[in-house]
């Protein structure tokens, strides 16, 4: 079934078809749109489900279907109004009866740039816009605006506009700001796994800082994010960390990798190498003693609040334990060790951005570091090389001492 098709069946009963969210925005935007959601007023749903037949419900407090369009399984949600009766997203009454109108759809929703419907065409084209908060004109001014006062009965919504900062470049307004704040009560209460659908999405753009330092703003991070709260104001010694405090910090360390690597493990360990210094006591700052042994425990009560991807876990985890000592090593033996623990964790994070951490967080990598790449591939020595005799343990000493030796020949051979 066609666009046009699909337009014209809805027109026959009375109705109207629409296509609404981030393909409409991203059109305006000048960015080429990807998944298409159809929204669809005026007709009811017996009607809807008479008309087309295969469509498959997938909504439950309102009606969403799956339906093919154009050769694509495609969203099809009905117009619809809702008012707020309790807490969280899940606190609304629904009304989609075919009273409802596009606008009032429209007046649901997040910010100004989501709340614009191009309305399908008898040709199947969608080129008359229902724009009827501005969403145009903040597009081209790169503004994100809430719709309305609404804004605030979703709390999620706050991580949403600052994720869009994020992920577009755009300024979010004052009001808006506002409206973010006015989340926090609520957010604190959100079912993790949303909030962590956002953090995810937030580390996706091209620099995740702008999303927390817009949570920082609405004065509402450590509602969602506490462990990255703390580390606000903790200082550090200006030496070594010439941008700032440890939160500074670390906004400096996620941007840097994330303009090295699209791995979102990597720039999750890039967020979290720091997390011990925001439990360091008042009295011992600006230095951070036995950070890295605090910061495990911090990204584990982090875990077990938020349940994050394994490979997060485990990236960070490695790092938050070597990042101040990978570059620090002079002892062949302390050198070959972390290679070999860098090798073995390169499934989770590959050997390329564990380096991208460490250099964005020490500003550079020693010559062991700068060639780990080159040297890793040299350090592979089977046990099937051992010396006859050797048994359990005795295996494993004898591979680290000969992986010890390559390592010094190589520094023999290679630097001066």
């Amino acid at each position: 079934m066609t666009e046009a098709e699909f337009a014209q069946k809805v027109r026959e009963l009375g109705g109207r078809a629409f296509i609404v969210g981030g393909w409409v925005r991203d059109r305006l935007r000048g960015v080429k749109p990807h998944d298409k959601d159809y929204m669809v007023s005026g007709l009811s749903e017996m009607d809807f489900c008479g008309m087309f037949p295969d469509a498959q419900k997938v909504g439950n407090s309102f009606p969403v279907y799956l339906l093919s369009i154009a050769g694509e399984s495609s969203e099809v949600a009905f117009a619809r109004k809702e008012r707020k009766t309790g807490s969280g997203y899940t606190g609304f009454v629904t009304e989609y009866t075919p009273a409802v109108t596009v606008e009032e759809d429209l007046w649901r929703r997040d910010t100004t740039m989501n709340a614009i419907a191009a309305e399908l065409t008898e040709d199947g084209q969608a080129k008359t816009l229902i724009d009827p908060f501005g969403g145009q004109e903040d597009i081209a001014q790169h503004r994100i605006r809430a719709v309305s006062a609404h804004f605030t009965e979703d709390p999620v919504r706050a991580l949403r506009a600052a994720r869009q900062s994020a992920a577009f470049g755009f300024t979010i307004t004052e009001e808006t700001y506002g409206y973010m704040h006015a989340c926090r009560e609520e957010l604190a209460d959100e079912p993790q796994e949303r909030l962590l659908g956002e953090l995810t999405r937030a580390l996706r753009t091209p620099k995740p800082s702008v999303f927390f330092r817009a949570l920082e703003k609405a004065d509402v991070l450590d509602a969602p994010f506490p462990e990255l709260a703390a580390l606000i104001g903790k200082t550090q010694p200006e030496a070594f960390h010439p941008e700032g405090d440890a939160w500074e910090h670390s906004m400096f360390v996620v941007d840097t990798v994330a303009r090295d690597t699209d791995s979102l493990t990597a720039r999750f360990a890039a967020l979290a190498h720091d997390l011990g210094k925001g439990t360091t006591p008042e009295s011992m700052l600006p230095h951070h003693y036995g950070h890295e042994v605090r910061g495990l425990d911090v990204l584990r009560t982090w875990n077990q609040r938020m349940t994050m991807p394994h490979q997060w876990v485990q990236a960070a985890s490695f790092v938050i334990r070597e990042h101040m000592r990978a570059p620090r090593l002079t002892k062949p033996g302390k050198i070959t060790a972390l290679l070999v623990a860098m090798q073995k964790q390169a499934n989770v994070l590959p050997v390329s951005d564990f380096l991208a951490i460490i250099r964005a967080d020490h500003h550079s990598l020693p010559y062991y570091l700068e060639r780990a790449e080159e040297i890793i591939p040299l350090l592979r020595v089977s046990g099937r090389e051992a010396p006859p005799g050797l048994r359990g343990p005795e295996v494993g000493q004898w591979i680290f001492s000969e992986q010890v030796k390559i390592f010094r020949d190589w520094k023999k051979e290679n630097v001066c």
